[in-house]
């Protein structure tokens, strides 16, 4: 029988035929799901199928691409090893799909210093964060407001005297910086209103807070100056302060316990409620600012040029997951998290470090260019945005 080219072509495109060696024609089959019709390309899943089209969603959605390309095999049992693949896939598609990223068609990632958008801000820059709308970034006297969309700096809030730490919650902005070798300073902004000087809340913390964190209610500093933990009440402001640390410096709240980053011993440190050490991790050695993936803590260890991946939560909590080195590192400061992705700044290596988060694939490491010394990142569901400390720039990433 003659068949035009159009005719072969639809057979092969739209009924998926395959014929076996007992020359019975095994046709793939349409069927109707959600009020569409749907083909598969599997010849051993009937549209008479119960699961037809939760099979068809799993294959349209890169779950599964079937046993070979034109069978299912539906009735077989799933070994470990693929249940594994298929648990792997669906994080990875629900975090890519579900990014702001995605929504915005921006699926690239930034290739290098060339490539990278840049703000003049003035200054040495530190620490960063985003409310979601714009960003909030520190330098030794000022808390800069930078425009997330564009990058154009909006306002300039003076009198937070060696800022170091910056938190964006309850709709203000918090800051912690330090003018005596005894005590540290908190101060708030609030974002309604005009710029001006900052709001100082109080000056009783430990020495030289670095590291901020907010657990719904209290406000966390860890006083790498002082070996404290501070804790911070608001309305009416209260403050406790726990010793019994060496250096703590970074410190996060995983939605349980807030963490934190010890560089005179080289732990991290999960805390209870009123500051008692309940686990002591080591990590490399020089951890700083850490970024909680929603799973795990990632550790950027300055000294060792690492990255520990720590499990915060569950039966596990506390288990060093994996020990990350090369791919760039160089005296890593501070990990942030973008929803799919964890970035890491490498202060000494003029570069920044990528890994996806689901199963700590390395994406890559890529340059923001000569004696740029990145330090502060965060992330704004978008980007990331990445202080430059010798060149007073923020970086769009």
């Amino acid at each position: 029988m003659n068949t035009s080219i159009r005719d072969r072509a639809m057979i092969l495109a739209v009924a998926m035929v395959i014929i076996p060696a007992a020359s019975t024609q095994l046709i793939a089959d349409t069927g109707t799901c959600g009020g569409a019709s749907i083909t598969l390309p599997f010849t051993d899943v009937s549209s008479s199928n119960i699961f037809f089209c939760s099979i068809a969603e799993a294959f349209f959605s890169g779950l599964t691409n079937g046993t070979t390309p034109t069978t299912y095999n539906p009735a077989d049992p799933v070994p470990r090893e693929q249940m594994a693949a298929f648990v792997t896939r669906t994080m990875d598609q629900s975090m890519k799909r579900a990014s702001r990223r995605a929504a915005l068609d921006q699926f690239w990632t930034t290739q290098g210093a060339d490539s990278l958008g840049l703000t003049d801000i003035g200054g040495n820059t530190g620490l960063v964060k985003s409310d979601g709308a714009d960003l909030w970034l520190l330098n030794t006297f000022e808390v800069i407001r930078v425009r997330a969309s564009d990058g154009r700096v909006l306002e300039r809030w003076t009198g937070a005297n060696n800022a170091i730490g910056v938190l964006v919650a309850m709709g203000k902005v918090f800051v912690t910086g330090h003018s005596s070798v005894t005590t540290g300073n908190l101060y708030e902004i609030d974002p309604t209103q005009a710029a001006g000087a900052v709001t100082t809340v109080t000056t009783n913390l430990g020495a030289s807070p670095a590291g901020i964190a907010y657990d719904g209610q209290r406000i966390w500093t860890a006083n790498f100056g002082g070996g404290s933990v501070s804790i911070v009440t608001l309305n009416p402001v209260t403050v406790t302060t726990v010793p019994g640390f060496t250096v703590p410096f970074g410190v996060v709240y995983d939605g349980a316990n807030i963490w934190l980053t010890d560089v005179g011993d080289h732990t991290l440190k999960k805390l209870d409620s009123i500051g008692n050490i309940l686990l002591s991790v080591p990590t490399g050695q020089g951890p700083k600012y850490p970024a909680f993936d929603g799973t795990n803590i990632w550790v950027p260890n300055s000294i060792s040029n690492s990255v520990s991946v720590v499990r915060a939560i569950g039966g596990l909590a506390g288990t060093v997951l994996a020990t990350l080195t090369d791919k760039g590192l160089n005296a890593p400061v501070q990990a942030a998290f973008d929803g799919e992705r964890i970035l890491v700044t490498n202060q000494l290596g003029d570069s920044v470090s990528l890994w996806r988060a689901s199963d700590l694939t390395p994406i890559g490491t890529f340059s923001t260019g000569t004696g740029t010394r990145p330090y502060g990142v965060c992330s704004d569901g978008l980007n990331f945005w990445i202080s430059l400390s010798f060149t007073e720039k923020l970086a769009r990433f």
